[in-house]
């Protein structure tokens, strides 16, 4: 039901980040379904909507610690017992600030200084631990504990934070979402309330709306790099909503009993197939597991494996001697079975019904055993058959507007066609279900696809290499800006550090150059919003032999295909620096130029925007880098699976190899039906932006245009004037379309005050038209407050949204109802509905509430 109606319904993946929360309340409310979930099952008092996976989780794990400790150390440590992705991920990020680490056996920690530690609960050899000595000693010293953790397990576990942690994350993978080769699944990540300024990644919380109603909205953006930009936590935009949303809707439609059972269930298995190795003769190391065994079985390995493997069973490799087995829901009797032949022979002798009816010692010790109460919340324990559950579904889908309902025009984010033909293959088996680090002998159709797909954005970006791993823009911002410093210090720059961003940036690079160490500078923009060049040269000049690089969009964050930018290239190479290009307009590019043709060492591509991936609510992404031959050696490789090309030496982004692989059949299936046609979508996506420029000057000054008057593939629509004559905002008119039936476009980005409007080549003549008959409708509307007709704070922009509950209400205002809600021929037609009022920003901050909110609370 979850599959069918989430992962594969429009309603769901097409719909975009939920900053116009009032049309998003269905997402925003499996969100908060997700925060309770995590909340519940970590014992914690506050979690965020998902991160991009455990490994990167664990990175900012860290890098909370750094900022709420009150521990002076520079030392990190590092439990050696952790998953060697989680290691390599987290000292990658470790050496970019500077930080020290210590990798070591728990023994150790007292022997160390510290402001936070990485602990595993249960760790990567199964073994289950009681992490309570250990968090006192890091609290006695004023550090942070830090605990990645298995959600399935913390049905059976004493939570990590009634242990004391102060941090808990990990993967929701086993919710509901698919291993597909790596990804994309939803990182779960929870905290303590007292820090929940430091929290990096969205936050739902809950506010109110206009009529006092109880509304869901992204709560404490002020944290967040949009905003805060190089002094932002964490440099995340896109993270896994989607998934998270799935996980979330897993815990809904099984309950708390229903959980509970499954986790039993894998833990009976794994106890049965321990007590019949046990008899055997096959000790494990692990003293305590919950599905995970470590096994001695000394110089039978090697015979085990190859037995392993002739029954298509991969067992993990563990040094000489041993093997690790890890148990699943999917798992049965029969797999049981099949283990015991593999491990001890044909004629093993052991029967798992005989083993089963008797008495097996449990893996988890009695005070470790979990005794509080979760998932008490109704949401949790009502949605338990089929028909509930779809209908539920169905009504959280109903609140919220996506592509499947009209244009979402948001500039800079190509809200463009998610083809179902392209969406198809992500669901099948092949691409589904194999696991991250398969054999690369068993996942040679990934390997073709992979491959195949480097070799088409090498062509339409120019670039000698790709590395597949970062999974969202952002990671590939600091994929990216960490291979220059890579390559720096490579030459003996290591003091180039100095990273020139312009003005107009989005709010990712600044925070992303933070990430990788380096200082941020900023280059001014001229009146006609490009980057002044005399302010660059006077920089890069002033930057001398410490410029590292300078991060540019093309076209510009304006929406104009700036002229000078192969003459701004180099510039910085005159200076020994390397020019970053932020990939988000590439989709202005494709088929018409090329990054590397203009002078870019390095840019990330944005496969759910130029390559149909969908937005998913907030994510899933891929941000995969192109770069040029001599970056090459200086992107990410990986401890599990290495890649060829990179320096062996390199840590990795991401916790899979390949990132998010199983959503990378979609680009490839654009990009092969597609193929020269590429450049038609681009000419089209101009032009679409152009033609609504065109049709909405007189209303909505055109900020910024070329030297012919034209844009690129987006437009900014200038609200300014009108809000000095008037008082009415672009939040009024963004929150106005949606009585209009469309998503707003971006608001006060690069400028405040303005809209940019992106309409993509996948919208018709026909919605265009729409779109600009409800933008010149809002400017009459606009004109009656300008002239008087309706007072300045009672018209239907400031009132804006109307909902169902306002026209059922008493109506007493100056404008009629029809007016309100029906101002178009369309929206008497097909009239969508905004779930709530305009929402309280302010009380929701003031107030923050980030989980499932009472009944009663939606009845008052």
């Amino acid at each position: 039901v979850i599959l069918r109606n989430v992962l594969e319904n429009p309603g769901w993946y097409t719909a975009y980040t939920p900053y116009q929360p009032e049309i998003a309340q269905g997402r925003l409310e499996a969100l908060l379904n997700f925060q309770q979930l995590v909340i519940d099952l970590t014992g914690l008092e506050l979690a965020s909507a998902s991160l991009l996976d455990e490994a990167t989780a664990a990175a900012e794990a860290m890098a909370l610690a750094k900022r709420v400790a009150k521990s002076k150390s520079n030392l990190f440590f590092i439990d050696e017992n952790c998953h060697p992705q989680t290691i390599s991920v987290v000292s990658t990020r470790a050496e970019a600030f500077g930080f020290e680490l210590v990798i070591a056996a728990v023994e150790t920690l007292g022997e160390h200084s510290v402001f936070g530690a990485l602990l595993q609960y249960p760790d990567t050899h199964g073994e289950i631990r009681d992490l309570r000595p250990l968090i006192e000693q890091l609290h006695a010293q004023q550090a942070l504990a830090c605990v990645a953790s298995d959600l399935l397990s913390l049905l059976l576990l004493t939570p990590p934070g009634e242990l004391g942690a102060d941090v808990v994350f990990g993967s929701a993978q086993r919710f509901g979402v698919p291993m597909g080769y790596g990804g994309p699944h939803a990182a779960f990540f929870a905290t303590r309330d007292e820090f929940k300024r430091g929290l990096p990644g969205r936050i739902i919380g809950v506010s109110k709306d206009a009529r006092g109603n109880v509304a869901l909205r992204m709560a404490l953006q002020t944290r967040e790099q949009h905003i805060r930009r190089e002094k932002a936590n964490s440099n995340i935009c896109t993270a896994q909503v989607l998934l998270a949303n799935i996980a979330s809707c897993y815990a809904v439609y099984h309950g708390p009993q229903g959980l509970k059972q499954i986790a039993q269930r894998v833990h009976r298995l794994t106890a049965l197939l321990a007590a019949g190795l046990a008899q055997k003769g096959i000790q494990r190391d692990n003293r305590h597991f919950f599905d995970t065994l470590t096994l001695e079985v000394g110089g039978s390995q090697a015979a085990i494996i190859a037995s392993a493997q002739a029954a298509q069973i991969n067992l993990r490799i563990l040094g000489r001697g041993k093997l690790g087995v890890s148990l699943d829901e999917t798992c049965t009797a029969q797999t049981l079975e099949q283990l015991f032949a593999i491990f001890l022979g044909a004629d093993h002798g052991l029967s798992v019904a005989e083993l089963d009816s008797g008495t097996v010692a449990e893996g988890i010790p009695a005070e470790l055993a979990r005794r509080s109460a979760y998932l008490t919340h109704p949401v949790f324990n009502t949605h338990h058959s089929e028909t509930e559950m779809l209908r539920y579904l169905k009504q959280l889908e109903n609140k919220d507007l996506a592509l499947n309902q009209a244009m979402i025009p948001l500039g800079s984010c190509t809200m463009k066609l998610n083809a179902s033909s392209e969406m198809i293959p992500i669901t099948w088996p092949e691409f589904a279900n194999l696991h991250p680090f398969a054999p690369v002998e068993q996942a040679q159709g990934y390997a073709l696809m992979i491959d195949e797909l480097e070799r088409w954005l090498c062509a339409i970006t120019g670039f000698d290499a790709i590395c597949m791993q970062p999974n969202s823009g952002a990671q590939g911002e600091y994929a990216g800006l960490l291979a220059i410093r890579k390559y720096h210090q490579s030459r003996g720059d290591s003091q180039r550090n100095i990273c020139l961003i312009p003005a107009s940036a989005h709010g990712t690079n600044p925070a992303s150059a933070q990430m990788a160490s380096m200082r941020v500078q900023i280059v001014e923009c001229d009146a006609a919003g490009n980057v002044d060049l005399a302010d660059l040269k006077r920089k890069a000049s002033e930057a001398g032999d410490q410029l590292a690089c300078l991060m540019a969009t093309y076209p510009s964050t304006h929406g104009v295909y700036e002229e000078g930018i192969r003459e701004i290239c180099e510039v910085i190479h005159a200076h020994g620096g390397q020019v970053y290009m932020d990939g988000a307009n590439l989709n202005a590019q494709v088929g018409l130029t090329r990054p590397a043709d203009i002078g870019a060492d390095v840019s990330h591509m944005n496969l759910h925007k130029t390559f149909c991936i969908p937005h998913g609510g907030g994510g899933p992404g891929m941000g995969p880098i192109g770069v040029r031959a001599h970056l090459a050696p200086f992107v990410a490789n990986h401890p599990v699976i290495e890649l060829h090309g990179p320096n062996p030496e390199n840590g990795a982004v991401s916790a899979a190899p390949w990132g998010s692989a199983s959503i990378l059949p979609i680009s490839w299936m654009y990009i092969a039906m597609m193929g020269p046609q590429l450049a038609d979508a681009t000419e089209v996506a101009i032009l679409g932006a152009n033609y609504l420029a065109n049709q909405l000057q007189g209303a909505f000054p055109v900020l910024y245009s070329g030297r012919n008057g034209r844009v690129a593939h987006e437009c900014i629509l200038d609200l300014r004037p009108l809000k000095a004559l008037t008082g009415i905002s672009e939040e009024d008119v963004a929150k106005r379309l949606m009585d209009y039936g469309f998503h707003a476009p971006t608001m006060s980005f690069p400028v405040p005050g303005t809209l940019m409007i992106e309409p993509t080549e996948s919208e018709s003549k026909h919605e265009l038209d729409r779109f600009i008959e409800a933008m010149l409708s809002i400017r009459g509307e606009i004109g009656k407050v300008q002239n008087g007709d309706w007072p300045g704070e009672d018209n239907p922009l400031k009132r804006a949204p109307h909902t169902l509950a306002d026209v059922l209400g008493h109506w007493e205002r100056p404008y009629s109802i029809e007016q309100a809600v029906a101002p178009t021929a369309h929206t008497r037609a097909h009239k969508y509905w905004p779930a709530v009022n305009r929402v309280d920003n302010v009380y929701g901050d003031r107030n923050l509430f980030c989980a499932c909110v009472p009944l009663d609370d939606y009845r008052e």
